[in-house]
């Protein structure tokens, strides 16, 4: 194979995955917070179709891009370096385990609805499960009702996580009948 031709297909697959990224950060903007630890977070949309395209490691890419980008946009809660660079660094880059299966629905060449389900959940439960950890240790003290940190932190991010995962599912199955090919690239 020609090594130029790789090389360019190579960086298609990076510029998309910076392109997605961006087009998460935007969808991010978008005014859906409940309270103060409520959120559905549409950016997940994006990112997971992109893991489900271009797999693991393009996907960590672009989930890393998209929490970088939150310091760019200024959309950054700080209390200390290590929160910080748990919840956007690490978390956002965990969302890009979404792309975890890609290989075997690139493979069939179709994707049916557990695949995106599945897909969509691995991503959505890798980034929570980082923002779950910070919430404990970081956002803890300021748990609600007296209850401990590690079930305000449960209760805040599993509902958003769910209501996260409920959204981008709902998304992605309409979007795999309008547009199947989207989730697969053309060989």
């Amino acid at each position: 194979m020609n090594p130029v031709v790789t090389g360019s297909k190579d960086l298609r697959v990076w510029i998309e995955g910076a392109i997605v990224a961006a087009l998460a950060i935007i969808l991010s903007l978008i005014p859906l917070k409940i309270g103060s630890s409520f959120s559905v977070s549409l950016g997940m949309i994006p990112l997971t179709i992109y893991g489900i395209r271009r797999g693991l490691v393009p996907g960590l890419f672009s989930g890393l891009v998209w929490g970088l980008l939150h310091f760019a946009t200024g959309d950054v809660t700080y209390l200390t370096v290590s929160q910080v660079l748990i919840e956007y660094v690490v978390a956002f880059t965990f969302a890009g385990f979404s792309g975890l299966f890609s290989k075997k629905i690139q493979e069939k060449n179709s994707i049916s609805i557990s695949s995106l389900i599945v897909s969509t959940l691995v991503g959505g439960l890798a980034r929570y499960f980082w923002h779950f950890i910070a919430g404990v240790i970081f956002w803890g003290k300021y748990a609600m009702w007296g209850m401990s940190p590690v079930v305000f932190s449960l209760v805040m991010n599993g509902i958003s996580c769910l209501a996260t995962c409920g959204v981008t599912i709902g998304v992605l199955i309409l979007l795999n009948q309008m547009m199947p090919s989207l989730f697969i690239v053309k060989k």
